[in-house]
């Protein structure tokens, strides 16, 4: 599904689970052209975004990962941001090709146990200036 009203490159995960913020960071550390912008769930872009495709907007059981204006959830999500680093990580999109009935009961097992096989935080960890400024402004 194509959105229009989205940077075209957007990775939106929830900012109190500490699985989704490892993915964040990890994005962080690999994303070296900075092609990806950022928002948490909580934030009115990701409720916004997510009230949109008929999701949640209390519990988050899926990142959203946008390229080229195209919306990714759940491992498509992950396939579509490795898929965009550089180096070997694309080879991590194989799991795209598992069959849905595989991958999606997979993906939602883990979504579903993550703040018990994890944990959370009580807030966002986003604190570094430069890191801030890759997040998709309130107004947006």
């Amino acid at each position: 599904m194509p959105m229009v009203d989205y940077p075209e490159n957007l990775i939106v995960f929830d900012g109190e689970c500490v699985l989704c913020s490892h993915f964040f960071q990890f994005m962080l550390r690999h994303d070296r052209a900075e092609c990806f912008a950022f928002a948490t769930a909580q934030s009115p872009v990701g409720q916004r975004l997510y009230r949109q495709l008929g999701l949640s907007t209390d519990h988050f059981e899926t990142n959203l990962v946008i390229v080229e204006g195209q919306v990714h959830q759940r491992l498509d999500a992950f396939a579509a941001a490795m898929r965009a680093l550089p180096g070997l990580w694309p080879v991590l999109t194989v799991c795209r090709f598992l069959p849905r009935f595989v991958k999606d009961p997979l993906y939602h097992a883990i979504a579903r146990n993550r703040y018990a096989l994890f944990g959370g935080y009580d807030q966002c960890m986003i604190t570094d200036k430069r890191v801030r400024a890759r997040f998709v402004p309130e107004g947006f």
